[in-house]
C-alpha cells in the first residue's frame, strides 16, 4: 500500500497530472467508461499536501468536461440528426423522441445541469441535445455552468476528504470517493421518485376525466 501511496504521490506531483485530467474529462464526455470523476477527487485529496494545485485541477477537469460534452452533441448533432430523420411520424420511438425535444426545450439548462453528475447520464442528455438541434450557444452557456460546477464540486470533495485525513490520503481518498457516491445515490433516488410519480398521475388521469364529463 505504500509503494502504491508513493507512485500517487509522484504522479500528482507531476505537471503532467493536468494533461492527463484533462485528457480523462474530455474522452468521458462521449464514452463514460473513463473515470473521470475519480481522476478529479483523486487529484483533490492530494492537492491537500500542496501537490498538485487546487486551482489547476478545478480549471482542466471543467475545461475537459465542457470539450467532452461538445464532442458528444457535435456526434449527435451529425449521425443522430439524420437517424432520427428517418423515424416514421407516429410511432412510439418518434413520440418519445417529441417528449424528450419538448422538455429539453423547457428545462434543458436543468436537466443539463443535473445529468453532470449521473454516471452516463450526461452522455445521453448531450447526445440528445445535439440529436434534437439544442442550439449551440444556449447549450454552450449551459454546460460551462454544469462543467465548472461539477469541477468544483469534484476538487473540493477530494480535498475536504485530503484535509480531514491529512496523515492518511488513503482514507482522505475513499471519503472523497464515498460523498460523491452518495451525492450520485440521491439524485437518482430523486429522479426514480419523481418519474413514479408522474406514472401515477398519468395513470389516474383518465379516472379524472372520466369524473368531469
Amino acid at each position: 500500500m505504500d509503494s502504491v501511496l508513493d507512485l500517487l504521490h509522484q504522479t500528482m506531483s507531476s505537471p503532467w497530472v493536468y494533461l492527463a485530467l484533462f485528457a480523462i474529462a474530455v474522452v468521458d464526455g462521449f464514452f463514460p467508461v473513463v473515470p473521470s470523476e475519480t481522476a478529479v477527487i483523486t487529484a483533490g485529496v492530494f492537492a491537500a499536501t500542496g501537490q498538485p494545485d487546487l486551482p489547476a485541477v478545478i480549471a482542466v477537469a471543467a475545461a475537459g468536461a465542457l470539450v467532452g460534452d461538445h464532442v458528444s452533441y457535435a456526434i449527435g448533432r451529425g449521425g443522430g440528426g439524420r437517424l432520427l430523420a428517418r423515424m416514421p411520424a407516429g410511432g412510439r420511438r418518434r413520440a418519445a423522441l417529441d417528449r424528450a425535444r419538448r422538455g429539453i426545450g423547457r428545462r434543458g439548462g436543468l436537466i443539463l445541469t443535473v445529468a453532470r453528475y449521473i454516471p452516463g447520464g450526461r452522455t445521453a442528455v448531450t447526445l440528445t441535445m445535439g440529436a434534437i438541434g439544442f442550439p449551440r450557444l444556449r447549450f454552450l452557456a449551459f454546460d460551462t455552468l454544469a462543467a465548472v460546477s461539477w469541477g468544483v464540486y469534484s476538487a473540493l470533495v477530494g480535498y475536504l476528504g485530503g484535509l480531514a485525513f491529512e496523515q492518511d490520503p488513503l482514507r482522505g481518498l475513499l471519503l472523497g470517493l464515498g460523498l460523491a457516491l452518495t451525492v450520485t445515490l440521491v439524485v437518482e433516488v430523486v429522479r426514480w421518485a419523481r418519474g413514479r410519480h408522474r406514472a401515477r398521475a398519468a395513470a389516474t388521469e383518465p379516472e379524472y376525466a372520466g369524473l368531469l364529463r
